[in-house]
């Protein structure tokens, strides 16, 4: 997962194989969230190999995280604060026209 050289830091960019190593699954599942669109990579040139940026990874992570909090939220029903997921505040809600 380190580049040769590197003193064992990642660099900027990373494999599918090292985004893989890192989120603990498969290269296969990478490669599929990078073709839907969801994990932002770049290709190496026309046809070459993918890279993610390490910012990129980290950034869907923290929202894979958040959108696991909402969900556990509403899933939770009775005792989720509807109001409080809207992100309105205190008073009636008013219907949208």
């Amino acid at each position: 997962m380190t580049s040769p050289g590197s003193g064992g830091e990642i660099g900027r960019f990373l494999t599918i194989a090292d985004a893989a190593e890192i989120l603990a699954v498969d290269v296969a599942a990478v490669d599929e969230l990078i073709r839907s669109g969801e994990l932002p990579a770049i290709r190496v040139g026309t046809s070459g190999p993918w890279r993610i940026e390490r910012a990129q990874l980290e950034v869907w992570i923290e929202l894979q995280y958040e959108e696991t909090r909402v969900g556990v939220a509403w899933n939770e029903g009775e005792f989720a604060n509807v109001t409080e997921l809207s992100g309105a505040r205190g008073g009636r809600i008013r219907p949208v026209d």
